[in-house]
């Protein structure tokens, strides 16, 4: 059957895992779904603009702000997501250690 590819088994098997490299695709896919907020929020605005400019479809302009208002939210939340992997990897990368003063 088909099995899940962060698998125990499998990671043993394997070379050991470059953190550095973890952490720049994570600072990139955050820096995307950066991206991907601030164009979805400023869509919405459009809309909502048009909304009010267009009263004839304006019951359409506001389901397609709403919409991009909520894609806006999901992609804020996996730039969130991707900023604390991207954490967790830099953590491991540059061998986290406590100092003592």
């Amino acid at each position: 059957m088909f099995t899940h590819h962060h698998n125990n088994q499998e990671q043993k098997n394997q070379s050991p895992v470059d953190y550095h490299k973890k952490e720049k695709h994570h600072k990139h896919t955050e820096q995307l779904g950066q991206l991907g907020a601030v164009a979805a929020g400023a869509y919405a605005m459009h809309e909502k603009h048009k909304a009010k400019k267009d009263p004839e479809h304006a019951h359409s302009h506001k389901i397609k702000e709403e919409i991009a208002a909520t894609v806006a939210v999901g992609s804020a939340g996996f730039a969130l997501h991707e900023h604390h992997m991207k954490k967790e990897a830099k953590k491991h990368a540059h061998g986290h250690r406590h100092h003592r003063h």
